[in-house]
């Protein structure tokens, strides 16, 4: 049996790590753009969240005691970590649905010097389907990064718990740690579902840490994350209308997200075309805009012939490597100077994911995390291999981006500048449908004195911000003038200029 387990996970490692899978990946993400695309040609839909916060409502019937388990949730270390790590880490699982059997994993590490002053954000990564912890905490914004032998972490020098207390959320069951004894729900997942779940999990996670509940709380996330975040933050709005519910929202950050179907395929497609990786013939026949599309190409048709245009390139960030079916020591050691000089890439490796796979199915790593396994029916997997989930019972964020940016909620929307998946220029044409006023021009902002880390603009109620050099997980790719910017953010200060 033993044998077998290695066997297995022997084998998911080498998917995971193979360009095709990286592609895949990324086709799956696009599907979604399209088919958002295609119904907001039908009817439109928005989105409205769920009034789950009256006395008889179903997130308050699922408040359960959280009485000692904070304690319990605390790390002492995880296998590997450097020997100075001075900041409290907690992981385990928050039930959300008792009688389905639903419970959510997260992590949390503490900010690592004076957190009961620095506010609390949650970081929530998309796919729909992908994991929170093991991506966005482990290869973005998290303390630690995975070393190549699988077993082994070092410091993140640009980790966001300097300047915010951070967690990590993995969202919706069947995602990553996260699981239910009720199969139906990696069935059933969907827009509306994951809001409800998630914020049920906010409520208990503030009973178990009531430290932080007042605290100053900001969501933020990527891609799919487009729509989770400002679905959560919608959903906080409504229901903040008890001491019991009461959640100190102050702001949003997404980034590469998706955020309405039209103007997400047509921002695509003139960015495939602008970066030269398209024909003038093929922009001709594929090109649209929001008031006139003349896209007619069938969804899985588009797919194969965007592909054929870009070739076998890392979409999430055009100029940087694929991860090789089996990276040699030769290729490994190599590879962080190649694409520093090449890209301004600090310390990046596309063979990351494999790494964090290794470490998230070594059982002693998942006993210091607290991790449940025997619950789940499958691996550990940077993105959930047996969610179904309902992308397209939502087509639009805009309505629900007027009723945040009327709440006075602070908003900042930026976008990794090289990133062909939910490109800068699907963000600029989304952002320019709402049709606000702007308050300070285009503008370079910088990281540090002379780095120019990108451009903003500030309009009434949002900002907007591109990353020079970043792909679609901008962390990863970026990662000092990602902390940059999220220092600028939760200061509710401007990018300098």
């Amino acid at each position: 049996m033993k044998n077998f387990t290695v066997l297995l996970l022997m084998s998911v490692v080498a998917l995971l790590i193979d360009p095709s899978h990286q592609l895949s990946r990324h086709r799956n993400l696009s599907e979604i753009v399209e088919k958002r695309r295609s119904s907001v040609e039908r009817k439109p839909k928005e989105w409205t969240p769920p009034s789950i916060s009256t006395q008889n409502s179903s997130a308050l019937n699922h408040l359960y005691a959280q009485e000692g388990l904070q304690e319990n949730d605390k790390i002492i270390s995880l296998p590997g970590q450097p020997k100075d790590v001075t900041f409290a880490q907690y992981s385990g699982y928050v039930t959300v649905d008792s009688k389905a059997g639903r419970a959510l994993f997260y992590y949390f590490a503490e900010a690592s010097q004076n957190p009961n002053t620095k506010p609390l954000l949650l970081w929530l990564n998309g796919g729909p389907g992908c994991s929170s912890f093991g991506v966005g905490a482990m290869t973005e914004l998290g303390p630690f990064r995975v070393q190549p032998d699988g077993a082994t972490l070092s410091s993140n020098p640009y980790a966001w718990n300097q300047v915010a207390n951070t967690l990590f959320l993995e969202s919706p069951a069947g995602v990553g740690f996260s699981y239910s004894n009720t199969t139906s729900d990696y069935e059933n997942a969907n827009d509306d579902n994951t809001a409800r779940d998630s914020y049920t999990f906010l409520l208990n996670w503030f009973e178990r840490f009531p430290q932080y509940k007042n605290r100053e709380f900001y969501i933020a996330g990527e891609s799919y994350a487009g729509f989770y975040v400002p679905e959560l933050a919608d959903t906080i709005l409504k229901n903040n209308n008890s001491r019991t519910s009461f959640i100190n929202l102050k702001g949003v950050m997404i980034g590469n997200g998706i955020i309405n179907g039209e103007t997400d395929h047509c921002g695509r497609i003139d960015y495939v075309w602008s970066h030269a990786l398209m024909s003038d013939e093929d922009y001709a026949n594929e090109r649209c805009s929001a008031s006139n599309s003349t896209y007619q190409t069938d969804i899985h048709t588009f797919h194969a012939q965007l592909q054929s245009y870009m070739g076998e390139i890392n979409p999430y960030n055009i100029y940087a490597l694929l991860c090789p079916s089996h990276p040699n020591p030769i290729w490994r050691s190599s590879i962080s100077t190649d694409a520093t000089l090449a890209n301004g890439l600090d310390g990046y490796d596309p063979c990351t994911p494999g790494y964090v796979l290794t470490y998230l199915n070594t059982p002693k790593v998942q006993s210091a995390l607290h991790a449940n396994v025997t619950s789940l029916p499958y691996v550990w997997t940077e993105c959930s291999n047996v969610l179904s989930y309902n992308s397209l019972d939502v087509t639009t964020m805009l309505p629900v981006y007027q009723r945040l940016i009327a709440a006075r909620l602070r908003i900042l929307v930026y976008s990794g500048d090289v990133d062909a998946t939910v490109p800068v220029t699907s963000t600029r044409y989304s952002i320019n449908a709402l049709n606000l006023p702007i308050e300070k021009a285009w503008y370079p902002w910088m990281d540090g004195n002379i780095d120019v880390g990108g451009y903003s603009v500030i309009y009434k109620g949002l900002i907007f911000a591109t990353v020079r050099g970043a792909g679609h997980q901008v962390p990863s790719d970026q990662p000092s003038r990602a902390l940059t910017m999220t220092k600028y953010f939760l200061a509710g200060k401007p990018l300098p200029s």
